[in-house]
Parts: structure tokens; sequence; C-alpha cells
């Protein structure tokens, strides 16, 4: 019985992992050629001459994501799947709209409050997180709800924010989920260890196209699914804690601006850069007073670096992080 189980769990677990990633190769390729065909295009600002990029590339992201997580569905029929499909598919057409037409800064936050109602409908949580070292549950049975709303939208946004190099945001997600994956093993919750494999997937896939030079941008649809669904996956697995430490970098990243700016802004709104291209087009931190602070300025704090640079460095950053996180998983099991 055991054995038959363990081989049911393999067989979906390899079923999601290469219908997400072909499906997100397929249709990424296919959403290359239509968003040039139809103008869909921006600046890569950070190279010479300033190529035109398709984005975005998030409905690919998503409907990979959503047909891996329909598959598991079908096998398990766990609420929790539903949760975070739904959460996935809100938070990925808000994005969609924001590409379009260009929300507020403050829009957003509040419209992806929408992202997290699904987690709280269907009860697809378990308000008490568990901590590392102390290694029980903490009951906060008035406040996690709270927590759940608020949670959902600082996952996508900063998942967003650390969108800022080619290849950067789909190497930082596939790696902040390894520890969510090593966390769900442990716990042997197979059914959320298999609800990982989708994003896994379609970020590694997706890599090969956003990695320098980009083929593709994933665009808000993309970056807001994503992070949204990292934080979808973190509360509905009891793995908030390595979730949080995971996404570190990416955390500071947000906190380093907002406090900067002192109100919530697009980045596109800001009126001085944090960091200016140079002349043989590396990049260098601001001295500006007015420009905000972010992790890539102080990246570039010792003196410029190219943009391949400032992209590992932020890898290293946060393979760090993930390790952190993984010893977390490890401290509570």
């Amino acid at each position: 019985m055991i054995t038959a189980e363990l081989y049911m769990n393999l067989g979906l677990a390899a079923t999601t992992i290469l219908v997400s990633g072909f499906l997100t190769y397929l249709l990424t390729k296919i959403l290359i050629k239509v968003l040039r065909r139809f103008g869909w295009l921006v600046e890569d600002a950070h190279k010479p001459n300033r190529p035109l990029i398709p984005r975005p590339a998030g409905p690919a992201l998503i409907v990979s994501i959503l047909v891996g997580e329909a598959i598991i569905y079908y096998s398990t029929f766990d609420v929790r799947i539903v949760a975070l499909s739904s959460t996935l598919t809100i938070a990925g057409l808000i994005g969609l709209v924001d590409d379009v037409k260009r929300l507020k800064g403050y829009y957003k936050p509040l419209l992806l409050i929408l992202a997290s109602l699904p987690i709280l409908a269907l009860g697809a949580y378990v308000p008490q997180p568990i901590f590392p070292i102390y290694g029980k549950s903490v009951r906060l049975f008035i406040v996690y709800p709270l927590l759940v709303l608020v949670a959902i939208p600082i996952t996508a946004n900063t998942i967003n924010t650390i969108d800022v190099f080619n290849g950067v945001v789909s190497r930082f997600v596939f790696i902040a989920s390894l520890p969510l994956l090593t966390a769900f093993a442990l716990q042997g919750d197979w059914i959320m260890f298999t609800a990982t494999l989708p994003l896994l997937a379609s970020t590694a896939v997706f890599y090969l196209f956003h990695k320098y030079p980009s083929k593709i941008f994933p665009g808000d649809s993309g970056t807001l699914a994503l992070g949204a669904l990292y934080g979808a996956l973190a509360i509905c697995g009891r793995a908030e804690v390595v979730g949080v430490i995971a996404l570190l970098p990416a955390i500071l990243n947000s906190f380093f601006f907002l406090s900067s700016v002192k109100r919530i802004i697009e980045h596109r709104e800001v009126k001085e850069r944090p960091v200016k291209i140079l002349q043989d087009f590396k990049l260098a931190a601001s001295r500006s007073r007015e420009a905000p602070v972010t992790l890539t300025r102080l990246i570039l704090a010792k003196g410029p670096l190219d943009e391949i640079e400032i992209a590992r460095a932020i890898t290293i950053l946060a393979t760090v992080a993930a390790v952190l996180a993984v010893v977390t998983a490890l401290l509570t099991w």
C-alpha cells in the first residue's frame, strides 16, 4: 500500500513538472511572437540602443501553473489547491490590468487584498504558525486572518519590486521556493510539496527566456502572480516563517525603498533614479539624496557593475537566504 501511494505521488509530481514546464515553454514562445506582432514592447533600459522586448509573459506563466495545479486538484481534491489557484489567478489579473492601464502605486496593494480572500473563504489555513527552535505552534486565531489579508499583497509586491534586471525575478522565485519544498517534505505534506512543483517548473523554464539577454519580460501580471502564489503556498502549507526568511533580500529591498520615499508609489513614478547608467553601460549608485535606497543601490555602493554582475550578487543573496530558510525548516522539524 505504501509502495503504491509512493508511486502515485511520484507519478503526480513528474506529471505536473512536465506539463507546467512544457506549457511554459510553448506559451512563452507563442507570446513572444504575438506581443511583437501587436507592438506590446518595452525598452530594455540597461542595454546599448535600448532594444524593445516583448512584455508581459504573465499569461503564459499563469496558465501553465494553473494547469499543473488542476492536475493536482483532480488527483487529491484538496481545497488548498483551489485556494492557491484562485489567489494566483486574481493576482495575475490585477497585474494584467496594471500592464495595460498602469495602476497607481497604492491601488495595487489594495486590490491584491482580493487575492487573499480565497484562502480565508475556503479555510485553507491553520492560524497556528510554527516557529523555529520553539518548535511549537503559536495560536493566533483572531489576528491570523488579518495577517493573511496583508501577507499576499506584501509577497506579491515584494516579488514585483525585485524584477529589476534580466533573469533576476525568475531565478529569485525558483531559489526562494526550494526551502518551501524542503519544509513540506519535512512535514510530510506531500500535497503541498507537489503543489509547489508547477511554480518551480514554470520559473525554471521561463528563466531560459528571461535570462540575460531577455527575450521577454514577465510584466506585473507575471511577478504579482508568482509573488501571490509564493505567499499562498507558505500560508496554506504552514511554512510562513520559512517563506519569510527565504524572501528576505526582496523584503529588504521593498523596505529600503518604502522607508526612503515614505509613501507607496510605483518605481516609474520616482523622480530620481537609484542608479545611473554610465557611458560603458555599467551601472553606478546615484549620489542624489532624493534617490530612493534600493538593494541594487547598496550593491553598487563599492563601485560600478554591469547588469550581469548585479544579477549575480542578488542571486548570491537569494541563495544565502534560502540556505537560512532550509536551516529554519530543519529547526522546526
